[in-house]
């Protein structure tokens, strides 16, 4: 990678802030962008995903990967389990998202998706619940004792219809305080693979614990909404 292209984080250490995550503190927004696993797009094998995440500058300044076996991966497609580990530019974890297998279906609410999110690893920090309703998706974002702190909220029928998708974060009292948007990558991109680009956008003072949730509840939303065996 280009060094131009790599943000080098500091780590002074930030009292009360998980470590690692104290460049969270000076950002408003993120851009994760899904790379596109050529093995993937020639021959519809799902290989594990791996995303960067950068800044408004476009600077990487950590990057995810999937962790599963093959079976897994082939056999439950968008509905697998996983951990998923963002690294900074070190090599060094500084958050871990654990997703268990369930049943994804708006008729069914008795199996909803949850996501369990660590920073550092060992050390949960919030979770993402999905909550039922039978045309829009919607969840809740928990702390670590959890307690509701965040809504989010997609479109109806968002995921499908439109090249732009936003899923609004409101606080408990439904007021909007930022979006995750998946963003179009281009017709060929869209067609043949499952590739996807996503903005967050959050307070600069939100707690910094929920602004690596928010990392978190976009890999659960590519998962369920955009992750498809092209």
């Amino acid at each position: 990678m280009h060094p131009m292209n790599m943000y080098m984080v500091p780590n002074p250490g930030i009292p009360g802030c998980p470590p690692g995550l104290e460049y969270l503190t000076q950002v408003d927004q993120l851009l994760i962008k899904q790379k596109v696993e050529l093995i993937e797009a020639l021959a519809g094998f799902e290989s594990n995903n791996k995303y960067d995440i950068r800044n408004s500058m476009g600077q990487n300044v950590f990057y995810a990967v999937e962790e599963n076996d093959c079976l897994t991966r082939q056999c439950c497609g968008p509905l697998r389990s996983f951990t998923i580990r963002v690294l900074d530019n070190i090599g060094q974890e500084i958050i871990t998202v654990n997703r268990p297998l369930k049943c994804m279906s708006c008729f069914f609410p008795c199996c909803l998706q949850e996501l369990e999110i660590q920073a550092p690893p060992g050390n949960t920090v919030g979770y993402v619940l999905q909550q039922w309703h039978p045309f829009l998706p919607k969840f809740t974002i928990q702390n670590e004792h959890r307690e509701p702190v965040l809504k989010l909220q997609g479109p109806f029928c968002g995921w499908s219809c439109l090249p732009d998708v936003d899923f609004e974060i409101l606080t408990m009292d439904e007021v909007g305080i930022g979006k995750i948007s998946k963003q179009w990558t281009g017709l060929l991109r869209e067609a043949f693979t499952d590739s996807d680009n996503f903005g967050i956008q959050f307070p600069m003072d939100l707690d910094v614990r929920m602004k690596a949730v928010m990392i978190g509840a976009c890999f659960l939303i590519d998962f369920m909404f955009f992750e498809s065996n092209n």
